[in-house]
């Protein structure tokens, strides 16, 4: 179980080879932050409004952020950010859309709907690798949130 005063990242991603890169990168860049994984949007909602499969989580453990895939299963990433976004309790939870895509909408959209970061997926393995690093260093240890959601 994690600690609920430990910076947990959210990671909403189908793809297990970008699943892996991701997770190899934190580890590369020495980020030791609890990940958790969810590989649909379904489940993304379902573990941040503590239902379904995640209905017993531990309500105290908040992510420190969400790393939003667009193109998923069941759910897909703008309406997993639109629910985001409609409730208080997650309204102010930081997310960044890390995806493949390069759709000139999906930019807009995901903007309109209060992302964030919008972060194109390098297909360079060296630059994923950068582009992973550059987004732990900013929202783990630089960006600061307002005292109700640390650790909360």
């Amino acid at each position: 179980m994690y600690d609920p005063s430990q910076r947990v990242i959210l990671l909403v991603e189908d793809n297990a080879d970008d699943e892996l890169m991701t997770l190899r990168a934190f580890r590369k860049s020495n980020f030791h932050n609890p990940v958790v994984v969810v590989r649909d949007g379904a489940e993304a909602i379902d573990y941040l409004f503590i239902q379904g499969r995640h209905a017993n989580r531990d309500p105290a453990i908040r992510p420190q952020v969400v790393l939003l895939d667009l193109h998923l299963p069941r759910i897909d990433g703008l309406e997993v950010l639109r629910r985001i976004r409609a409730h208080e309790q997650t309204r102010t939870l930081p997310v960044v859309v890390l995806t493949s895509s390069k759709e000139e909408r999906d930019l807009v959209e995901s903007y309109q709907l209060g992302v964030n970061s919008f972060v194109h997926k390098p297909v360079d393995v060296t630059a994923f690798f950068e582009a992973v690093r550059q987004l732990g260093m900013y929202w783990l240890v630089l960006n600061e949130l307002p005292t109700q959601r640390r650790g909360a």
